[in-house]
């Protein structure tokens, strides 16, 4: 069975969907999650909303230590060139040990677009922002202490054209399985219908 018909059979519960995708090795998984178009993407965001809570662990283990870089390898649902859907959120612990991570975006529109820093926080406290997900990252923040070595300069989302991408948005984070998540995009407190899945990679 492939993903797309697991996330297509409404009565496949999330849980069997997230023990697919751990049978899974790596390049399997981010293969099949690549093929999700915004429909299924949407699909799987909605089913998530029954999956364990997701925690900032899953984003950068506390095995890594402060700054070490953790990439998730993303497929988006963006209007977008085709060149520009595959990309990596890249993520660090801080080294001040508060609840939070930092990051940004890589891939083919880093050149044109800057590197969209954020700030990944729990939604707890925000009952509004809980009810699209256990993390948001958000890009009204950017780091405020050091990040990995091999990472850009550290500038704000108001600067450049990336102000027309990242200013001003957050995306909402739910646990699909071990090593996948699937985000919705909101731009202020409107959502954009725009989804994305993230992977986990463990070997980089």
């Amino acid at each position: 069975m492939s993903l797309l018909a697991l996330l297509d059979d409404h009565s496949i519960p999330i849980t069997d969907i997230a023990a697919w995708l751990d049978a899974l090795g790596h390049a399997e998984r981010v293969r099949s999650l690549r093929g999700l178009d915004r429909k299924r993407q949407r699909a799987l965001y909605t089913r998530a909303s029954l999956a364990p809570a997701l925690t900032l662990d899953h984003f950068a283990p506390k095995a890594r230590s402060d700054r070490a870089e953790v990439r998730h390898g993303g497929r988006n649902t963006l209007p977008v060139p085709a060149a520009f859907r595959d990309f990596e959120k890249r993520f660090c612990r801080p080294t001040d040990g508060s609840a939070r991570l930092f990051g940004y975006n890589e891939g083919a529109s880093v050149k044109w677009f800057g590197p969209g820093y954020f700030v990944a926080k729990y939604t707890e406290g925000n009952p509004v922002w809980a009810s699209r997900g256990e993390v948001v990252i958000d890009y009204y923040e950017v780091p405020d202490g050091p990040v990995a070595d091999t990472w850009p300069r550290v500038v704000p989302n108001t600067e450049g054209l990336q102000r027309f991408v990242f200013h001003k948005t957050r995306d909402f984070m739910r646990r699909v399985s071990a090593h996948v998540s699937v985000g919705a995009a909101y731009r202020g407190e409107r959502s954009l219908d725009h989804y994305f899945v993230l992977c986990r990679d463990d070997e980089a």
